[in-house]
Parts: C-alpha cells; structure tokens; sequence
C-alpha cells in the first residue's frame, strides 16, 4: 500500500486556507486519490476544545499531526486547514510526518479583514475578542515553506494549480 502525505495549511484567519484545501482535494479526489480534509473549525467543534492559549492550540495541533500520521500510514492524503500559528508546530509536523509539506497562504492582514465573514476580526480589533491571531496574539510567519499561495495577488484557480503541480498522489 502506498503512502499518504500531509499538506499542512497554514496563515493568518480568512487567507483562504479552507477554500484552497477544499478545492484541491474535489481535484484529488476527482483524480482517484482518498483524501480527508481536516479544518480548524470543524475539528475544534467536533473534539468540543475551546482552549485558545498557546498551551492548549500547541496541543490540539499536535494531536492533528498524529492523526495526519495515522492517516498517511493508511494511505490516505491529508489536507490540514489551520491557522497553526507557532512555527514549532509546523516544525513537530516536519518532525513526526514522513511526508510533510507545509503551504503558507500568504494574504496581507487588509486583505483578510475585508474578507472576514464570521466577523472574528471586527470583535478582535474591538476588544471583544482576546488572543485573535493576528491582532493581539502573533503569527510567526514560515521560514521555509515548501509552498507559498498568495491569495491577496493570485485567484482561487490560480492557488490550486500551484499546488496540483507538485504532482501530489496518494
């Protein structure tokens, strides 16, 4: 059996991680390969964690990486959508995952509040929400990636055919 791999997403909240991840993996999927997508908000929702200091996201992000690893074992690709924010995490993924591939979706902060749906960086920049990536808790931008997406200079299409290049089969 072959081998699965991780596509690690990783940047600031509403860069596009999730709708990049979702759109390669209909294109994986639609070439035959198994695929699970795992997101920061429909995994924190499903294991019930709300523990958003540096302790508690290090851990729940290193539980994901185990996870990936015991998918991979399987055979199956994973696509990880999160704003992992510490390198050391990304760093711990590289570490465990025989196939890591980091992908930073690099999107100006402007950019990302424009974009914001849920309203999360509204409630940051007014207070009312404490530790907001980004905003008053940090993001340690990648130190080398293995993909860079831009998704405030290249378009959905253009974002994923970065990424298809790379000839990932599960």
């Amino acid at each position: 059996m072959k081998k699965g791999f991780t596509l690690w997403f990783t940047g600031l909240p509403s860069s596009g991680k999730t709708t990049i991840a979702k759109k390669l993996k209909e294109k994986m999927e639609s070439n035959g390969n198994k695929v699970v997508l795992l997101d920061g908000d429909t995994v924190r929702e499903f294991v019930n964690n709300k523990d958003f200091s540096k302790e508690g996201r290090l851990k729940h992000l290193e539980y994901i990486i185990m996870f990936s690893k015991i998918l991979n074992d399987n055979g199956i690709a994973v696509l990880c959508s999160f704003v992992s924010p510490y390198k050391i995490t990304r760093e711990k993924g590289k570490e465990v995952v025989d196939e890591f591939y980091e992908v930073y979706v690099k999107c100006s902060i402007d950019e990302c509040i424009s974009r914001d749906v849920k309203g999360l960086y509204k409630k940051a920049l007014s207070g009312e929400i404490k530790g907001f990536t980004g905003i008053d808790a940090p993001y340690e931008e990648s130190d080398n990636p293995d993909f860079i997406v831009e998704t405030d200079k290249y378009n959905l299409e253009e974002c994923v055919n970065l990424l298809w290049k790379g000839n990932y089969d599960s």
